[in-house]
């Protein structure tokens, strides 16, 4: 944590409204040109106009330069006199090629930060080119959690705005010669995220190891705020008992469970109520892992529909391997529409990567246990969604 920067508090850009439209995608275009626009791009390929994400709209915008601000290319005047009226800023973390996303003009020149990196407490030693890079690969990974968290109209509060635990992350390098390594984890709020997991070897190699079929700093950004939201839905919101008769007894001795599971690991009959073997630990873990699952599902999903794909291969007659992905699966009320195009897709999935010479692209299995306990966070979400503001 030596060279760290703490970001300090109460930095927010205010907005009137946080959810993005409802026809967000993972593909965009290019309103001036109509070249297709990626979520991580910032420069239109073929007009060759700056793009950022603006999260209030829910788009990708080409934007111009209008002084010290910029405005939406098309929109307005970009040689009139500056007005913040309708003008953006980049997320101040644009200057560290870090962050696409836009911020509304006129909040205020100290708050500068973005919906999405409006939640970063802590940051490494940026001088560090190593420690910027990694940061930059982690950063990637937040705004795809922040703009699923925002399409699900989940609550995100921030630091500084009364809120008793907000959403907060602490992105941390292992000190120079120090014994202890920075751990992944979540605790009150707070979500570290090591640096060392944004190293593609590092991370493989950490699969390996433990045993695991999965490991992404996207799943890890999934699996922690999913101990966040558990906070949030299930122990805030009354859902205890019902979510005890599904994941288990959330009071048992967490550095017990810990200690059993890494001493003994996983039962040998864990595929049959679990999505992962970890998620046999404890309760909350088993949590996590759904809650991440959940979100693996309705992202993979939506940048599917987006691309048109559809999945009828001429030799399924029953039709159980087809499916057309022609809903957006942030607003399905009913988990079995979202169940009913995962399966159909996932087989396909697996099959072109195999195509590949490469690994199943999803290594899971779904029993009925974890279809149960998918359709329990769906509900979480779906009532969340509806309760009044």
């Amino acid at each position: 944590m030596a060279g760290a920067e703490r970001l300090p508090p109460g930095r927010l850009c205010k907005t009137k409204g946080r959810g993005p439209g409802k026809n967000a995608m993972k593909l965009f275009q290019c309103q001036c040109c109509g070249q297709v626009l990626h979520f991580e791009n910032t420069v239109c390929l073929r007009c060759g106009r700056n793009v950022g994400y603006l999260p209030e709209r829910g788009e990708m915008l080409a934007v111009e330069p209008q002084g010290a601000l910029w405005v939406v290319a098309g929109e307005g005047d970009a040689e009139a006199a500056p007005r913040e009226e309708g003008a953006l800023r980049f997320c101040a973390n644009w200057e560290r090629s870090a962050c696409n996303w836009m911020v509304p003009a006129g909040e205020g020149e100290d708050e500068a930060f973005c919906l999405a990196c409006i939640h970063n407490r802590t940051v490494p030693d940026l001088s560090d080119p190593l420690n910027h890079s990694r940061w930059q690969k982690i950063e990637a990974a937040k705004r795809r959690l922040i703009y699923s968290l925002l399409r699900l109209d989940l609550p995100l509060p921030r630091p500084g705005d009364g809120s008793p635990e907000p959403l907060v992350f602490d992105f941390l390098a292992d000190a120079q010669g120090a014994a202890e390594r920075v751990l992944t984890g979540h605790a009150d709020g707070v979500i570290t995220i090591s640096l060392t997991e944004a190293d593609d070897a590092t991370r493989e190699k950490m699969r390996i190891e433990m045993g695991e079929a999965y490991r992404t700093l996207l799943g890890h950004f999934r699996h922690e705020v999913g101990h966040y939201y558990w906070d949030l839905l299930v122990r805030d919101g009354g859902h205890l008992e019902p979510f005890r008769a599904l994941f288990g007894d959330d009071t048992e001795d967490y550095a017990e469970a810990l200690n059993r599971h890494y001493a003994n690991g996983a039962p040998a009959d864990w595929q049959e109520n679990h999505v992962s073997a970890y998620a046999t630990m404890h309760a909350w873990e088993d949590w996590a892992e759904t809650w991440a699952h959940y979100l693996h599902m309705v992202d993979t999903l939506e940048t599917a529909a987006a691309f048109g794909l559809r999945v009828e291969p001429d030799l399924d007659e029953d039709g159980e391997l087809s499916t057309e992905l022609d809903f957006d699966p942030h607003r399905v009320r009913r988990i079995r529409r979202l169940l009913a195009a995962w399966m159909p897709l996932t087989v396909a999935l697996n099959a072109l990567n195999r195509s590949m010479g490469q690994a199943d692209l999803y290594p899971f299995v779904l029993p009925p246990a974890v279809l149960e306990k998918l359709a329990f966070v769906h509900d979480l979400v779906v009532q969340r969604r509806s309760a009044p503001a």
